[in-house]
């Protein structure tokens, strides 16, 4: 009979809490909505079984009732969904139908998000079972991978739109669970709710309002917390000296003179009495021992130009440096036209720039360059100019970044690596920001990107998948994707998948396996798993990186003319090469004139005879010696390198005259250069051996 009775008291006691129209007990605000009980009326009731039901209209004020649905009209709703069955649980009691008319599905509420019934929450409230609920499209081409983790929770996700799996319709690249992004609104509420990833609020509500999330109309709760910044308001008052020498203690603080508490300057959150770290009595500036080490280490960096690998790589402003520009109208020609483009977009307004980070560094000014210290950076005496400088630098900064823990592999064929210091330390972005800068400010080309890296980043050549020829030799996860697949039988492939289990359960690839058949698929998820799904955070940095000054996205546009610019290691010299990158600029006189024009033709034939060793000096050099650099730069040369000629000086008269053509075809003059606007002036011979003879002489 105790039993009984206590029996009997538990089911009026849950009987109590169960909610009138879906009957059941839970209580979560967020999926169920606020759960309200009136013991007056003996009811309870969850406020989204309200919204949804399909025979209850809110006829009341907000204060009546259960937020304005009258208590008389939820008894009639009652009543008469007690007659319709669930087609979730099978049970009596289903008020949530679905809207379009012919369709007679009808759910409790909890039961339709369990069966992806979709209620919206706004307007009349429509429902919509399985067959007739609004739908998301995936948009975007094959070269966006969708995301495998869910933005809100970071837990793995099926990259599948369904009812429980919604994305951002602005950036596509935010996809959630729809329980989580559910919480989300209930807690960030109608002023704080937008996408995770690209902060959009306006799409974003609509379509999350469309797809059945409920958005509270109030404040944030973290916002509506009673005294939740309190702790701002206050003040550090304690000793931090080693040796604290106030009587009182170290949480003592007067007003004033020696036992006053000051705080550090920098971060506020140290403090110490004057006496007891040897200040003055009047001193008010103070810094911690932490912030005094941090200033000096950054001071050390900024005056050494050999600050190391960090130097070269540190952020070069303390906001993002990823500005986007106006995209540019270029269509389908050589990428250094369109890098020449892009560069031109640059202020006229130059700057001095070291190997270290620049609060006020601005990607949109002229970059120019300046070694502080010959004898700590070595620099060639041809290379004293600032526009060669700043070509030294970019070379060497490319093979800086070439050879940084951001990329692994072998020389020229180089894959994004992943590095846990380098995603703490956002050196992925970095390095698509300097990569980005160098090729925009007329810099070598990159030429270190393996196919698969350009492949992972652009898109380009679309093909088959990736295999495990793409992966970088030598890797952990490279011999056991090649283990797996030089598999010849079942047992061959079962054993090497066993030594494998690891990477297997990460790449969610751990199945049975029955057939040798398998080993293909195997094989695929695998190099997809390592190159593609677990890179995409770095992929994703890097491509921000290299949205400076709009680089991604014309290499996007045009990712056939730039693979060359990534992926060959270098630019092969030939006479026609340079005969192309140097445009000739004749004299207006038709004396001068006719004169330059057989020595255009000199050029031409010097070229000629550096490319195939008939000459004391290589293409190279004369590269070098005409504009600074031993390598094309990327954008073709910022200004475009050109030729004019140098004629010798004299006075007037007939026998000067032809005593001067007499000396001319012996010795000439010497070729000059104006490395500033890369002018190159070639000297005015009579004949191709005193010409050669002036060019070689100079040059070596």
């Amino acid at each position: 009979m105790r039993r009984k009775k206590a029996r009997r008291s538990q089911d009026l006691v849950d009987q109590e809490q169960r909610c009138a129209l879906c009957r059941l007990c839970d209580d979560d605000p967020a999926l169920l909505g606020e759960k309200v009980t009136l013991k007056d009326h003996n009811l309870c009731v969850h406020y989204f079984c309200l919204l949804t039901s399909c025979g209850v209209y809110q006829r009341g004020k907000e204060d009546e009732g259960v937020f304005g649905f009258l208590v008389d009209d939820i008894k009639q709703e009652v009543r008469r969904s007690a007659r319709l069955v669930c087609s979730g649980c099978k049970k009596k009691g289903a008020c949530v139908g679905c809207s379009v008319r012919r369709c007679r599905r009808t759910v409790h509420f909890p039961c339709g998000r369990r069966r992806d019934f979709l209620s919206q929450f706004t307007g009349l409230f429509p429902s919509f079972c399985p067959d007739h609920s609004p739908t998301q499209t995936a948009l975007g081409g094959p070269d966006l991978s969708p995301p495998r983790s869910c933005s809100v929770c970071l837990d793995p996700l099926d990259p599948v739109l369904s009812f429980s799996v919604l994305k951002c319709p602005s950036c596509h690249s935010s996809w959630f669970h729809r329980d989580c992004v559910q919480r989300q609104a209930h807690s960030a509420g109608l002023f704080f709710f937008r996408c995770t990833l690209c902060s959009n609020q306006k799409d974003f509500q609509e379509e999350m309002l469309r797809m059945g999330i409920y958005i509270p109309e109030r404040d944030a709760s973290w916002e509506l917390e009673a005294n939740a910044y309190s702790e701002l308001l206050e003040v550090y008052t304690r000793c931090d000296a080693l040796v604290c020498l106030c009587s009182d203690g170290r949480t003592h603080s007067a007003k004033t003179g020696w036992f006053q508490v000051i705080r550090c300057q920098l971060c506020g959150s140290r403090g110490t009495h004057r006496k007891c770290w040897g200040l003055k009595l009047d001193a008010r500036d103070w810094a911690c021992s932490d912030c005094t080490e941090d200033a000096e280490e950054t001071a050390s960096t900024v005056t050494s130009p050999q600050g190391g690998q960090r130097s070269l790589l540190s952020k070069l402003h303390s906001s993002p440096i990823s500005c986007k520009r106006a995209a540019l109208p270029v269509g389908a020609g050589p990428p250094e036209g369109i890098l020449q483009s892009l560069g031109l977009q640059l202020c006229p307004l130059s700057m001095w720039v070291e190997l270290v980070r620049r609060a006020d560094f601005d990607p949109t000014r002229t970059l120019s360059v300046c070694f502080k210290d010959p004898q700590m950076t070595p620099l060639p005496s041809s290379l004293q100019d600032g526009d060669a400088a700043r070509q030294y630098f970019l070379e060497l900064l490319v093979q800086q970044i070439q050879d940084s823990v951001v990329f692994e592999g072998p020389d020229g064929s180089k894959n994004l690596a992943l590095d846990s210091q380098a995603l703490r330390d956002d050196l992925y972005l970095d390095v698509g920001c300097l990569l980005a800068l160098s090729l925009a400010h007329g810099g070598p080309p990159v030429g270190f990107f393996s196919p698969a890296l350009y492949r992972c980043l652009f898109n380009y050549p679309p093909g088959p998948p990736l295999g495990l020829t793409h992966m970088t030799p030598g890797t952990l996860c490279t011999r056991r994707v090649g283990r797996i697949a030089e598999a010849e039988s079942v047992e061959e492939l079962r054993e090497a998948a066993l030594g494998s289990r690891e990477l297997l359960e990460l790449a969610g690839c751990s199945r049975p396996i029955g057939s040798l058949e398998e080993k293909e698929a195997l094989v695929e998820d695998l190099v997809r798993f390592t190159m593609v799904t677990r890179m995409q955070l770095p992929l994703q940095r890097f491509r921000e990186g290299l949205q400076t000054l709009g680089v991604f996205d014309q290499v996007q546009r045009l990712p056939s003319v730039f693979h060359s610019v990534f992926c060959e290691a270098e630019v092969h010299l030939s006479a026609q090469t340079l005969h192309q990158l140097f445009s000739i600029h004749f004299s207006p006189q038709e004396d001068r004139r006719s004169r330059e024009t057989p020595v255009s033709s000199f050029w031409r034939r010097f070229l000629q005879d550096c490319e195939v060793g008939r000459s004391s000096v290589s293409l190279k050099d004369l590269l070098r010696f005409a504009t600074g650099t031993e390598e094309l730069p990327a954008a073709g040369g910022l200004p475009s390198p050109s030729i004019s000629f140098l004629h010798r000086r004299g006075g007037g008269g007939e026998e000067r005259r032809l005593r001067r053509r007499e000396c001319l075809k012996d010795e000439g003059l010497l070729p000059e250069r104006e490395l500033g606007s890369k002018r190159l002036l070639l000297p005015v011979t009579s004949s191709y051996q005193a010409f050669k003879s002036c060019m070689e002489q100079a040059i070596s």
